[in-house]
């Protein structure tokens, strides 16, 4: 396609929320440069969602493909801000605005002393253990590694962390029946529920030797955010959402066989040797909706291993200022950085929550946001500059000055900056021929090629 006149926006990030944007800015014939750290532009939906949800992510994967494919859009795999290019660089370019839709790839620090320094010698942070889990059965798996224990601890209380424990529940269900030469799969524990299959190997659960891993939750089952509570709910609604997530978290342990513990806080760690051996809780109670820790409630919990399954946050970006956690943004409901006006965050870098809708709904508003009210370029601007385009001559550039466009020779050098981060990854252009030789070989279809899949 050949360019002419128009905006170049750069969008961080691929996966939900980015690749929402760039398919509207594409709607309007606005430019775009997509960067995505990973060679594919899935995010979570690929490193996050667990792999038993084959539909789910195969839909989505499908969607994202369909928005990144457009001409207006740009891929560039492998390309992280922050470590192939800098923040700083990419405003250097003078595009029209950058998106940040880089996602919450940082879990949030258990908030005990000195225990990230046994990452890896008993403690897993819940990002690279999900990642782990998806993609360890591929033969040219590199990525994080890390080894299953029963009787882990898991530390939580979201919808994340109950993928978590069902990832431990399968993984020791299955490693011990395997040992034992009875014939399941993940797939099958997975949505059959572990008494199910048990009961139709002929196998009890007693009988395993396995006490599974435990749940310690700081607030109350009714706090636990696994079902929403809608604006305004009277405290009759309220109490119906209390009963839902008794019973959610009720139909978890009856299908997956976990322990679970509420109103419990860690507080410190109990190391031996070079290893993370267990945690010291503290009891809490919850007094006008914060937490209150009792004295002299301590109590130690030895563990082979420990998740913490806190939250995700977004990654540092230098250059940009952080309030806390998250970037300092003027506007959550614009995205705008308080430092940068032609700079905007959407989707999880603005939410903090890894919900597939929400994420996509925050950067439509956003993107819209960007294009009527920060580019001032609407539909029918698009319109009228196709049919000057058409026509050519001083109308098409005096509309181009008037709406701030940029010339086809600043379009030009924007572009060859863009080609030359792809070259350097061994990006062509052809988007979908890229997804499909870097797409990772799926479990299901080792399963179908041993036999395997019937049972699921």
């Amino acid at each position: 396609m050949k360019a002419h006149p128009g905006h170049f926006v750069i969008v961080i990030g691929g996966a939900c929320a980015g690749s929402e944007a760039a398919y509207q800015l594409a709607r309007r014939g606005i430019y775009s440069a997509v960067f995505d750290q990973k060679a594919l532009p899935y995010g979570k939906i690929e490193d996050g969602l667990p792999k038993w949800h084959i539909k789910l992510r195969d839909k989505e994967e499908r969607k994202i493909d369909e928005k990144l494919s457009s001409p207006y859009v740009q891929f560039v795999p492998l390309t992280k801000l922050g470590r192939e290019v800098s923040f700083q660089e990419i405003r250097s370019w003078r595009p029209s605005a950058i998106l940040l839709a880089n996602g919450a790839w940082r879990d949030r620090p258990l908030p005990v002393e000195g225990i990230d320094r046994y990452v890896g010698k008993g403690l897993y942070y819940q990002n690279p253990f999900v990642e782990w889990f998806n993609h360890y059965h591929e033969p040219d798996y590199q990525g994080p590694q890390c080894e299953i224990q029963d009787g882990a601890i898991v530390i939580g209380g979201g919808l994340a962390s109950l993928d978590v424990v069902k990832i431990l529940m399968l993984e020791t269900t299955l490693r011990v029946l395997r040992e034992r030469g009875y014939q399941t799969n993940l797939f099958e524990l997975e949505q059959k529920g572990i008494p199910r299959v048990l009961e139709r190997l002929g196998v009890r659960w007693e009988d395993l030797g396995l006490q599974g891993c435990t749940l310690f939750y700081r607030r109350r089952v009714i706090d636990m955010p696994i079902s929403p509570v809608p604006p305004g709910a009277t405290p009759e609604r309220l109490k119906k959402v209390y009963e839902v997530r008794k019973k959610i978290l009720a139909n978890f342990q009856r299908d997956y066989l976990f322990n679970f513990q509420e109103c419990a806080a860690p507080v410190d760690k109990i190391v031996e040797g070079d290893r993370l051996a267990g945690i010291v809780f503290r009891r809490t109670r919850i007094e006008n909706g914060k937490i209150q820790y009792i004295p002299d409630s301590d109590f130690t919990v030895r563990a082979p291993l420990i998740i913490s399954s806190i939250g995700s946050i977004p990654e540092p970006i230098p250059g940009i200022t952080r309030t806390g956690e998250l970037y300092r943004i003027k506007d959550p409901e614009t995205g705008q950085l308080e430092e940068y006006r032609d700079v905007f965050a959407l989707g999880n870098a603005v939410t903090g929550r890894g919900n597939i809708r929400e994420s996509e709904m925050h950067a439509r508003k956003v993107v819209r946001h960007v294009m009527d009210e920060f580019l001032g370029w609407s539909e029918s601007d698009y319109r009228q500059l196709q049919e000057l385009v058409v026509s050519g001559g001083e109308a098409l550039d005096r509309f181009a000055a008037r709406k701030h466009l940029k010339t086809t020779e600043q379009l030009e050098a924007l572009f060859s900056k863009v080609h030359e981060l792809q070259q350097r990854v061994g990006y062509d252009g052809n988007y979908q021929a890229w997804v499909e030789r870097h797409r990772p070989v799926r479990l299901e279809a080792l399963l179908e090629q041993r036999g395997e899949w019937h049972d699921a």
